[in-house]
């Protein structure tokens, strides 16, 4: 099995950084593994992507040192299992609300005596029933890494007693869903975020754990560095793509070509209604 590059250089007091992919080329996977950013985080709570495109995904990932953490949907334990058996060093797991939730996540993630995940060693994880099985599911316990998302004013009500269940690792700000439901939406300059910020780390300190958030430059990151954040997730490839066509469109609109971009158009047209 792979050791968690995510994990060893959290217990080294090393602050990682992981980008999300969204396209489903596994070409995209190979080349930010081979870059060798710390984790590609890959998620299946708001896309479609099947367990066996991400397994694909997954397999091309290893050819470089990025960690693969994926987010299942809320609730979905028994995919966890599938994830981490195709080869996931990391769980992230969505809108956990209490302790007890977060238990759950390592009920169903953890092999006993810490867990009751389900033994099978014939996927990529093991690999291929070609290891031990004590040791791997030693390794297998030490190593797969549990994140749980905050992000709900009710979440950070129990941050602390969510920091304190054993084996979660990483509480990680939701700022999103956060601003939605709190009646904020997309305000992350707001003092609410702030004290989110502030509320979590705390709440990690005390426990002994780590904590991190997604950032939009390196001075955001500083700042929540500076706040004892060590799990910082950055950049998308999607919107990277995005932005680079329209740059693309920016230095060629002056020399007379035109463009029907939609995309500005529909944004236009949703910012005037009502």
């Amino acid at each position: 099995m792979r050791f968690s590059r995510v994990k060893a250089k959290l217990r080294r007091g090393e602050p990682v950084l992981v980008t999300c992919c969204h396209f489903i080329d596994p070409t995209v996977y190979e080349l930010v593994s081979l870059l060798g950013f710390d984790g590609i985080w890959l998620d299946l709570e708001h896309h479609a992507t099947s367990d066996e495109t991400a397994a694909s995904l997954m397999r091309a990932a290893r050819v470089g040192t990025a960690d693969i953490i994926a987010r299942p949907a809320k609730g979905e334990f028994m995919r966890m299992g599938r994830l981490l058996e195709a080869g996931a060093q990391g769980i992230m797991y969505p809108r956990c609300e209490s302790a007890e939730e977060a238990a759950e996540l390592v009920r169903w993630a953890k092999f006993a005596p810490h867990g009751e995940r389900g033994v099978d060693g014939a996927n990529g994880d093991n690999p291929y029933c070609s290891m031990p099985m004590p040791q791997y599911l030693r390794a297998a316990n030490d190593n797969t890494l549990l994140i749980v998302q905050l992000e709900s004013p009710t979440a950070l009500g129990h941050a602390e007693a969510i920091a304190r269940v054993p084996s979660i690792d990483v509480l990680m700000l939701g700022p999103g869903d956060l601003s939605v439901i709190a009646g904020i939406p997309y305000q992350f300059d707001h003092p609410l975020i702030a004290d989110a910020h502030r509320s979590i780390a705390a709440a990690a300190k005390s426990a002994g754990k780590w904590w991190g958030t997604v950032s939009g430059n390196p001075e955001h990151t500083q700042k929540l560095m500076e706040l004892g954040a060590k799990f910082i997730c950055h950049g998308c490839d999607l919107i990277m793509v995005k932005q680079a066509l329209e740059l693309i469109q920016q230095r060629y609109t002056p020399l007379g070509f035109t463009f029907e971009n939609r995309l500005a158009v529909e944004a236009v047209r949703l910012a005037t209604l009502p």
